[in-house]
């Protein structure tokens, strides 16, 4: 690996999160200066680095030094000391009181911090206070680069010193020594498999208790994020870890779960009305479902009347005033909602949930109750507004989360609201859920409004399954389609779906018809045909924009007809002359369609929100996208948290609706093809929903009800089964 070495002249571009850095060197083995990228520390200018990486050449900027180890040496000239201080490297120190103490100390001045640091004070404008701003800050930066060079000494990517030096401080090396596991749990960006491969350069052997207990804990996390389930049998769990950390020995790791309930980190507990002996619960799991169930109970036991006469007349006048009359399935839906502290409204397309929700907080204001409206997400969010007339927020904005202190209103401090209702409730997970009911008095009411029969939470929980299956809150199921809603065929085929029956055509041409099922088995034609009625066939029958009206869902991400593919593709068919910015694997251009794919509140966008990407500045290395009319700038080294949107997951569409939804269902996604994840897709469709596939393939997702089977037990902690 190619080498160099100079002295540091100038820090153009530097990240603190992660040391990256863009510099120039001026190095005797170069002429000139050198530009050099990668993540080099906390770096000054005036230092000397020694780095090893390679030679490549930008695009834009032309020959650059890619390094991927990088030395510090402190500056030994007294020029190099002086521009090492005057550039802030030291906090406290400055231009002026760099050279004051050049002048006292001359080039001693950084050995002299090293070794005899009260010398300082002998210098004009440091006090005990500036002192020990000065030492802590020198400190600070020479801990960072032992950590660095222990880290780089072991083959161990650096990318994560800065972060791992934030949360352990000078204690990081010793840390890493003893566990480097709990690196998994303790820094963002840090899972279990990165953890691992320090771990075995670090001379962890391959049946230390630390692997073996994190291998334990990180399968549980992994099926609470990928499966959505609370708990695993205890035997499951033993085999998928001992799989997982290719352990031959089943019992070490058997032992391993038992360490890990001596420290209180795993529970277990049997669950026979599931028919399940030694459900192996994270401590968190178990303590919140219990603590869910508990404040759930409290909730209704608390008794809060409502007069009855009272109830039924501002339902009526409500009626009058929105000119329509409830059926008596919807009647008895807003009566429940109205007169019961926790109660569910539940049904698919087309039965009337959005009249009744509308019905439900125009009476309960106009009885003088204070109503807050949310949803999980911002779309879900503004869809109710429109429903409601009433402004409603995302659960978060309404709890009022703030980054690294976690929700205003909580335990402590109740949300001021006599009622809330939640719109979208099968996205509730456990956790969100959690944090709503800590939030709401005893005396305050509780209404959700969700579809059962959709995906789902992507997180850990069956919230809305469980609290119909318990039958412990009161709940309406909607099920009379009214007439309206039986004229479409995407009303009706979701209904036809969500009982395992094949849909049926339209019995309307286009642009009347607004579903169809179009029969293809070969994946190259599947895929060219989505391509078609995305870019050429939709946009000329219906008169819809594919940049803004069309969205592709798909149940995967890898694959011919999964999302990565399909972006590509659907970039290049339809923004081929947008400005470019390549990052690694990825490519974004001006206007196209992204992702928001986790919540950020600095920014205020969250995971789902649909934005377009309007500029970005390769010499700021900043990408600005718009949001729903608002402008957010992302750093270069934050666009892992966008990707394109032309084509996204069927998961990423829960809680939103499109004009026009397109959705392959192909063998090749076997793995995810169940009956929801369609009935999900066709349902997110306002206009039109084209399905194209193999028969075979939609037949199997069709009967495959797993995806309905999550290991929880709210329902029987609610007290409901038996």
């Amino acid at each position: 690996m190619p080498t160099i070495h100079g002295e540091l002249v100038t820090v153009i571009y530097h990240n603190p999160e992660n040391g990256y850095a863009i510099a120039r060197l001026q190095t005797p083995s170069e002429p000139g200066q050198v530009t050099v990228v990668g993540v080099l520390g906390d770096v000054a200018p005036g230092e000397s680095l020694r780095l090893n990486g390679e030679w490549i050449e930008h695009p834009k900027f032309g020959r650059q030094f890619k390094a991927e180890a990088c030395e510090h040496v402190l500056p030994a000239s007294l020029n190099g000391i002086r521009r090492f201080l005057e550039s802030g490297a030291v906090k406290g120190i400055g231009e002026k009181l760099a050279e004051r103490l050049i002048v006292r100390f001359g080039s001693q001045v950084l050995d002299i911090l090293d070794a005899d640091p009260d010398r300082l004070l002998e210098v004009e404008g440091i006090g005990p206070a500036k002192l020990k701003t000065v030492l802590s800050s020198w400190q600070e930066k020479r801990q960072v680069r032992g950590l660095m060079l222990f880290l780089q000494t072991h083959g161990v990517a650096t990318t994560f010193a800065h972060r791992i030096f934030r949360h352990y401080g000078i204690n990081a090396v010793q840390k890493l020594r003893q566990n480097p596991y709990d690196l998994a749990y303790d820094i963002h960006g840090i899972g279990f498999r990165t953890a691992d491969e320090m771990a075995v350069k670090l001379g962890f052997a391959a049946d230390a208790p630390q692997r073996l207990e994190a291998g334990v804990e990180y399968c549980l996390r992994q099926t609470a994020e990928g499966a959505g389930h609370m708990f695993l049998p205890r035997v499951n769990l033993v085999e998928e870890a001992a799989r997982l950390l290719g352990c031959h020995d089943p019992g070490l790791v058997e032992e391993r779960v038992g360490a890990l309930v001596e420290q209180k980190r795993l529970v277990v507990e049997d669950i026979p009305q599931k028919h399940v002996s030694s459900a192996v619960y994270l401590s968190y799991f178990y303590r919140a479902e219990r603590e869910i169930a508990s404040r759930l109970q409290g909730l209704l036991e608390h008794v809060s009347r409502l007069d009855p006469a009272r109830i039924a007349s501002a339902v009526q006048r409500e009626e009058e005033r929105l000119d329509l009359r409830l059926s008596p399935e919807q009647r008895e839906a807003v009566e429940s909602a109205c007169a019961h502290k926790v109660a569910i409204i539940t049904g698919g397309p087309g039965t009337g949930k959005t009249t009744i929700t509308r019905v439900v907080v125009r009476a309960l204001k106009a009885l003088g109750l204070r109503i807050a409206l949310a949803a999980p997400t911002g779309r879900a969010a503004k869809r109710l507004s429109e429903a409601t007339g009433f402004t409603a927020t995302t659960l978060h904005r309404l709890l009022k989360y703030q980054q690294g202190a976690g929700f205003e209103f909580n335990e402590d401090k109740k949300l001021p609201a006599d009622v809330v209702v939640v719109d979208e409730v099968s996205m509730l997970d456990c956790g969100l859920c959690l944090s709503l009911l800590r939030a709401l008095p005893l005396t305050c009411r509780l209404v959700f409004v969700g579809d059962e029969n959709q995906l789902p939470s992507v997180g850990a929980g069956n919230v809305l399954g469980d609290m119909l299956e318990s039958g412990r809150i009161p709940a309406v199921r909607l099920h009379q389609i009214f007439r309206q809603a039986r004229e479409s065929m995407i009303v009706v085929n979701a209904h036809r779906i969500n009982q395992g029956e094949f849909p049926l055509a339209s019995p309307h041409p286009p642009p009347r018809a607004d579903f169809f099922w179009v029969e293809k088995e070969d994946l190259a034609e599947v895929q060219a045909l989505v391509l078609r009625m995305v870019c050429e066939r939709i946009p000329e029958a219906y008169g819809l924009d594919p940049m803004q009206d069309v969205q592709v869902l798909t149940p995967m991400h890898r694959g011919e007809v999964g999302t990565i593919v399909l972006n590509q593709a659907l970039q290049e068919r339809l923004n081929p002359a947008g400005q470019e910015l390549v990052r690694g694997q990825r490519a974004f251009r001006c206007g196209d369609r992204v992702l928001q794919l986790r919540n950020n509140y600095d920014k205020d966008v969250f995971n789902g929100d649909l934005g377009r990407i309007t500029s970005f500045d390769l010499e700021d290395e900043v990408l600005l996208a718009e949001f729903d009319g608002r402008e957010v700038e992302y750093g270069f080294d934050e666009l892992d948290e966008i990707g394109l949107a032309y084509a996204i997951s069927v998961h990423k569409s829960q809680g939103s609706e499109y004009p026009a939804v397109v959705m392959p269902v192909v063998t090749q996604h076997y793995m995810l093809l169940q009956r929801n994840l369609i009935y999900t897709g066709l349902t997110r469709a306002r206009r039109l929903a084209v399905l194209v596939g193999s028969r075979r393939a939609l037949r199997m997702g069709l009967a495959n009800e797993r995806g309905r089977q999550r290991n929880t037990a709210l329902d029987v902690r609610l007290g409901g089964r038996t």
